[in-house]
């Protein structure tokens, strides 16, 4: 079997924004939250959404009540950290320099960001950490 495309669609996106936010959410819950049309169409699709993000393992389904009701099975820090290393895999060979470097072009960093960007580059040893 082939292994689900981790990608999310903006539709899956919005979603997950959703979902985020509430915590939790039926089918009808999401169809009204996304707001548009309503339709049996349109619930259709979200419900065949929510059945892909579920095979991503993107959300969680509880079935313990007669409405199923999804969950994020992911937080939002985990989802932009998985997309933020595949892109480093993938555009820059796994290096952060290039990253940074481009993130950082034309922008000259405050005091507080070269700092808070050493601290994760080089964390105080632990032994510094015992005498603060």
């Amino acid at each position: 079997m082939a292994r689900p495309k981790q990608d999310l669609t903006e539709a899956e996106m919005a979603i997950m924004d959703l979902l985020w936010r509430e915590g939790r959410a039926s089918i009808r819950q999401v169809v009204d939250g996304l707001g548009g049309a309503t339709s049996a169409g349109r619930y259709a699709t979200i419900q065949k959404q929510l059945e892909r993000l579920e095979a991503k393992q993107m959300v969680r389904r509880d079935r313990s009540l007669f409405v199923h009701v999804f969950l994020p099975a992911v937080s939002r820090e985990d989802l932009i950290g998985r997309r933020l290393l595949s892109m480093i895999e993938r555009l820059c060979g796994g290096s952060l320099v290039p990253l940074l470097s481009s993130l950082t072009r034309g922008r000259k960093l405050t005091a507080e960001e070269r700092k808070a960007l050493r601290r994760l580059i080089d964390p105080p040893a632990k032994d510094e950490t015992k005498g603060a």
